[in-house]
C-alpha cells in the first residue's frame, strides 16, 4: 500500500508501546488505536470523522466545545438574548498596527495594515492557497445563440476550466461554469459571477423548447428570477460550480483542488479550507472572463448566499480584480462577527460539520482542552469587520432577509450590520463611502427591513423575503450602476 507508507503514522492513530520479549529484549508492539486503521490511508475511505480528529491531533486538542444548536429551547441551544451577546464588544481595530502605530494614510494601508489583516486571515482562518497550485484551461464545450432565459434572448456558453492533474492524475478537477450574457446589447457588459449549487446550469433554453420548471427555493417571490432581472438590464451573469472545485465536506478534503494540492494526503492547520478553495475557483473563472469579448472585466461582481455568500465574500476580499460583491445572508464565517454570541458561533465552524470550510487552525478557537489550553472567539486575532474591509474601496453589499420568512436569527443580521458599521473607517480612509451610520458599532442598530443605505460603496440592506437575495437583486443592480457611472466619471 504505497499511500499508507507516506502517511504519517501520527495521523492514523498508530500506538507504539515498548515491552519485553520472553528474552528480554525490548521490542515495539504498535496497534491502530479505535477506528484508525491502515485502510484510512486510502483516500477513498476517508471520512469527515477522520479527517476532523486527524486536525485535532496535529493541534494537539483533545476536546471542543460543541457547537449551539439552532432550536430555541433545545439542549445546548443557541442565544437570541441580545444582553447576553457581546461577550467579547471590543473588536480589534482594523487601522491599528500590531506596533501600535495608527494607520493615516492610504498608503499605509496598502504597505502595511491590509498585508497584516491577510496574513492572520491566511494563517488562523481560511488558510493559505498553496504555492503549487496548478494552472486552470479553460474551454467552451456548448454554445446556444439566441436563446431564451424566461422571455429575454440572450446567448450562453458552457465551459470547464481543466486543472493540470499531471502531478497527480488519480484526482480530476473539472471547474464547471456557465456564461450567459444578453443578445440586445453590443457592447461589453457587466457580469455578475454567481456561486451555484441550488439550481440548474444557468444556460438559456432554445426558444422552440418548453420553459423550466425549476423548484424556487425561498419563495414566493415578487421579483423575476436574479438571472432574468441581470439580462433585463443589460448585464450578463456568470454561474460557477462549487463542487466543481471542492467537495462541501470534510471527507472531500483529500480530493477536489485540495486533494490535488496535497497529492490526496490530509491538510496541514494552515491548509486552505473549502471556502478559500471555491474563491480560488472564482477567481480562475474571472481569468477567462476576462478574455471574452463579450465581457467587461473591469465590472465583474461576485454573489452567493448562505455559505457561498460567505465565499463571495472571501472572493472579494482576496481577489482585488473583483469590482463589486453581494453577499447574500452569509452568517458566521461571513459578514457576522465571530465575536457575537447570538445564533451560530464559532463552535459551529470548528466542529465535524464545518470545519471543511476553514483552515484547520481555526478548530483552535473551540477547543475546550487541549496542549495549549481553552480559546474562544475573543482570541482570534481578527474578525468579520476586517473581512468586509479587505473588499474596501470596491462595491460591497450585504444582504439579509427577515427571520419570519426563513432567513433565521440564528445568521445573526445584527451582528452583521455592527460588523459592516466597524469596517467603515476603512471605506472612508481610502476615499469610498460607507454606511453612514452614526453610532458606533457597539450601540449601532439595523435600519428597519426594506431600508436600503445605498449611498456609499460600502451598502446594506435587509430585505422581507427569506434565506435569499433575489429580493434585493433590482437594489444591487440599480446601486451598481450608480456607482460604478460615479467611478467612471
Amino acid at each position: 500500500m504505497q499511500k499508507a507508507q507516506r502517511f504519517p503514522t501520527r495521523l492514523i492513530g498508530l500506538r507504539c508501546i515498548p515491552s519485553l520479549s520472553a528474552k528480554g529484549s525490548l521490542t515495539l508492539s504498535c496497534l491502530f488505536v479505535g477506528v484508525f486503521a491502515l485502510f484510512a490511508a486510502d483516500s477513498t475511505n476517508w471520512t469527515t470523522a477522520l479527517d476532523h480528529k486527524n486536525m485535532m491531533d496535529q493541534l494537539g486538542i483533545k476536546r471542543l466545545r460543541p457547537g449551539p444548536r439552532g432550536r430555541p429551547g433545545a439542549t445546548n441551544s443557541a442565544n437570541y438574548d441580545a444582553a447576553k451577546a457581546n461577550p467579547f464588544p471590543d473588536l480589534p481595530d482594523p487601522l491599528t498596527l500590531k506596533d501600535g502605530r495608527k494607520v493615516t494614510t492610504p498608503e499605509m494601508w496598502w504597505k502595511e495594515r491590509r498585508p497584516e489583516i491577510v496574513e492572520d486571515f491566511e494563517r488562523e482562518v481560511f488558510g493559505r492557497v498553496p504555492k503549487n497550485v496548478p494552472k486552470v484551461s479553460w474551454s467552451v464545450v456548448s454554445n446556444v445563440t439566441d436563446g431564451l432565459v424566461g422571455k429575454l434572448r440572450a446567448n450562453g456558453k458552457q465551459l470547464i476550466g481543466h486543472v493540470d492533474n499531471s502531478t497527480h492524475p488519480d484526482i480530476v478537477v473539472d471547474i464547471r461554469m456557465t456564461l450567459v450574457t444578453p443578445v440586445a446589447t453590443k457592447d461589453r457588459v457587466p457580469v455578475l459571477m454567481m456561486f451555484g449549487g441550488f439550481g440548474g446550469s444557468g444556460m438559456p433554453r432554445l426558444p422552440d423548447s418548453p420553459a423550466p420548471t425549476n423548484r424556487e427555493f425561498g419563495g414566493p417571490f415578487k421579483d423575476p428570477p436574479s438571472t432574468e432581472q441581470l439580462l433585463a438590464a443589460g448585464w450578463g451573469y456568470a454561474t460557477i460550480s462549487p463542487s466543481s472545485i471542492q467537495a462541501d465536506n470534510g471527507a472531500g478534503l483529500r480530493k477536489g483542488i485540495i486533494g490535488l494540492c496535497n497529492k490526496a494526503e490530509p491538510r496541514n492547520p494552515d491548509d486552505w479550507g473549502a471556502l478559500r478553495a471555491w474563491a480560488w475557483g472564482a477567481s480562475r473563472g474571472l481569468d477567462y472572463l476576462e478574455t471574452d469579448p463579450a465581457v467587461d472585466a473591469k465590472k465583474v461582481g461576485i454573489e452567493g448566499v448562505s455559505r457561498y455568500g460567505k465565499a463571495a465574500l472571501v472572493t472579494m476580499a482576496f481577489d482585488q480584480r473583483f469590482a463589486m460583491v453581494l453577499v447574500g445572508s452569509s452568517g458566521e464565517g461571513g459578514a457576522k462577527l465571530h465575536r457575537r454570541n447570538f445564533g451560530e458561533a464559532v463552535e459551529n465552524l470548528t466542529g465535524s460539520g464545518g470545519y471543511h470550510w476553514v483552515a484547520g487552525n481555526f478548530l483552535k478557537y473551540g477547543a475546550a482542552e487541549s496542549s495549549f489550553g481553552s480559546r474562544n472567539a475573543g482570541d482570534l486575532p481578527v474578525d468579520a469587520h476586517q473581512l468586509i474591509a479587505l473588499c474596501a474601496p470596491r462595491l460591497t453589499f450585504i444582504s439579509y432577509g427577515i427571520p419570519e420568512r426563513g432567513d433565521a436569527h440564528w445568521l445573526d443580521q445584527q451582528g452583521s450590520y455592527m460588523a459592516a458599521v466597524a469596517a467603515g473607517p476603512v471605506f472612508r480612509l481610502l476615499g469610498a463611502k460607507d454606511l453612514g451610520e452614526n453610532e458606533d458599532y457597539r450601540t449601532a442598530k439595523m435600519p428597519p427591513v426594506n431600508t436600503g443605505l445605498l449611498d456609499g460603496e460600502l451598502a446594506w440592506r435587509q430585505h422581507d423575503g427569506g434565506h435569499e437575495d433575489r429580493s434585493n437583486m433590482k437594489y444591487f443592480i440599480e446601486w451598481a450602476n450608480r456607482m460604478l457611472a460615479s467611478h467612471s466619471n
